[in-house]
């Protein structure tokens, strides 16, 4: 596998228009099948052909039970220098309703040791709206978060996804279903609490301390040109076109041993675009630039688009901030439903 990641590198060096990275992310299952020390190979062969930013942003994607302190020492030694922890609670009964590996005390260790090895700039994820949850045990999720001194959250509401072990025991009646206005509560709760304690609430999902936004994360919700190398990662050139490597591990080394990418792509219209604009546009506090829309969109669109926000701005629904159009924030858990409501389809 790591050849062939280090051959489609390789391979896609020309793709990005910019060759000075300002962050680079290991994601997916990368910790649990590549050692530190691979990684670390990982990042000298990106630097054989690009450039890093002198404070460029190296994040590790790991779940709490990979992170030991045989492999944390390890990843102190490498250029990565922040990590993104799936905790998703800090309750037994959350971890085993999602199926993870990990327990309750070990996610609160993982985050204690990562720090002991020097990692300061930390996000989790958490999860809320689980039928085993309630707003007091949400509470105190939060507050554990908070004595931990994380400075980055993404949190996210619990959903039911077809075929999966969750579905199953919902449909036998052995657990409940996630209700929308438990979520709803949840959701406003955690905005509130983290704003209470110093964080910046700055995309439906995420949360941080000054200075610690996800850079990486960032640049996708900016509409920023990205490369994704490995099994089922994505890519996009900032315009037109999206691609994603194939997911089965096999066929993606077959390929690549040829010399050839094991990635499809597709087209993005203009209509496509527009509707991507203000599905990640309107999930933020930067909103969607209005004097961008103008500049990249045909007349037919932006007369569309102006029939459609026009009672939605009389609601107040959204609102217009120095020629940017955003969702107030009192309605972000409502965002992505707004947002379709003003799509070309």
């Amino acid at each position: 596998m790591l050849a062939a990641m280090k051959k489609e590198i390789f391979l896609r060096k020309n793709e990005l228009q910019n060759k000075n990275l300002q962050s680079l992310y290991f994601g997916g299952g990368t910790p649990s099948i590549l050692s530190s020390d691979e990684i670390k190979s990982l990042i000298d062969e990106v630097l054989k052909h690009f450039t890093f930013e002198k404070d460029i942003e190296i994040t590790l994607e790991a779940n709490p039970d990979d992170l030991d302190k045989n492999f944390l020492k390890g990843l102190s030694e490498s250029p990565i220098n922040r990590l993104s922890i799936g905790i998703q609670s800090f309750f037994e009964e959350d971890l085993k309703l999602m199926n993870r590996a990990h327990t309750a005390n070990e996610a609160e260790d993982s985050i204690k040791r990562a720090q002991d090895f020097g990692f300061e700039n930390l996000s989790i994820d958490l999860i809320y709206g689980s039928p085993t949850s309630n707003l007091e045990i949400w509470k105190e999720n939060l507050n554990k978060t908070i004595a931990l001194e994380v400075p980055h959250i993404s949190s996210y509401a619990l959903t039911v996804e077809p075929k999966t072990a969750l579905e199953n025991w919902i449909s036998k009646g052995k657990v409940k279903s996630p209700k929308e206005e438990e979520q709803n509560r949840e959701f406003y709760y955690l905005s509130d609490f983290l704003k209470d304690n110093g964080f910046e609430h700055y995309e439906v999902s995420n949360f941080a301390k000054p200075g610690f936004y996800s850079r990486h994360n960032s640049s996708y919700w900016k509409y920023k040109e990205y490369l994704g190398i490995g099994p089922s990662a994505h890519s996009y050139n900032g315009f037109d076109v999206r691609s994603w490597n194939v997911a089965n591990n096999q066929q993606y080394i077959k390929k690549l041993n040829s010399n050839l990418l094991a990635k499809e792509e597709e087209f993005l219209s203009q209509n496509d675009q527009f509707n991507e604009m203000l599905m990640i546009g309107l999930r933020t506090i930067w909103g969607v630039d209005l004097e961008s829309l103008k500049e990249k969109f045909n007349d037919s669109i932006l007369e569309h688009f102006q029939n459609e926000i026009k009672s939605k701005l009389e609601e107040g629904i959204l609102v217009t901030e120095n020629n940017h159009l955003k969702i107030p924030e009192k309605h972000w858990f409502m965002a992505d439903g707004i947002a379709s409501d003003l799509f070309i389809v």
